[in-house]
């Protein structure tokens, strides 16, 4: 009778151990992957900010009278560059410092771009055409990597906080970790001014 209440309970205890290890490394694998789609993000701003030097010395040469609007890409690049995250324990101040330090530069862009409008021969000029529909896919690569960034984060936070996941990520330290939102302001459509 003991020997079988025995071997029940070390049934058991294998049981717990199994199941907390393979937690633990599903824990590890999403936390792997947040890391990694975050760096994915990270690699999409940095392709954008390395056109702006060129699409700025294009919009230079035909409007060089716009200076505060070539002004302002470069510094909210500047800004840009400047922020270092770490995506394994960012903050909710980090991360909001770093959306609006990239809404600025894709305001900035926007701006840039919409100078172009009032003077036809850089509407005209190929190289500005090919760096605007550069931007445009950068754009449309950040949202996508955003999007997927949003969603291994989501799958990291269901996990560590469903039951009984939850107990032992509660031991572990394992917290939730941030979402990139919506920018402030997308609700409504952007105004450009000259």
């Amino acid at each position: 009778m003991k020997s079988k209440i025995l071997l029940a309970l070390v049934a058991v205890v294998a049981l717990v151990a199994f199941l907390a290890v393979k937690a633990y490394n599903n824990f590890v694998r999403l936390d792997e992957e947040v890391a990694t789609k975050f760096h994915d993000l990270e690699t999409c701003y940095q392709e954008r900010l390395d056109l702006i030097p060129n699409l700025v010395e294009i919009v230079k040469g035909s409007a060089s009278h716009e200076k505060d609007v070539l002004k302002e890409v470069m510094e909210a690049r500047s800004k840009v560059a400047s922020i270092q995250i770490d995506p394994s324990n960012i903050t909710p101040e980090q991360l909001a410092e770093y959306q609006k330090a990239q809404a600025g530069v894709s305001s900035a862009i926007g701006r840039l771009i919409a100078v172009a409008e009032n003077y036809p021969n850089l509407k005209a000029n190929e190289a500005f055409m090919l760096l605007q529909h550069q931007c445009e896919g950068i754009e449309n690569r950040i949202r996508v990597a955003r999007i997927a960034y949003n969603d291994v984060v989501k799958s990291y936070n269901i996990a560590i906080r469903t039951f009984p996941n939850n107990i032992l990520a509660s031991i572990m330290g394992m917290e939730r970790k941030l979402q990139f939102e919506a920018d402030e302001g997308a609700e409504k459509a952007p105004k450009v001014k000259f």
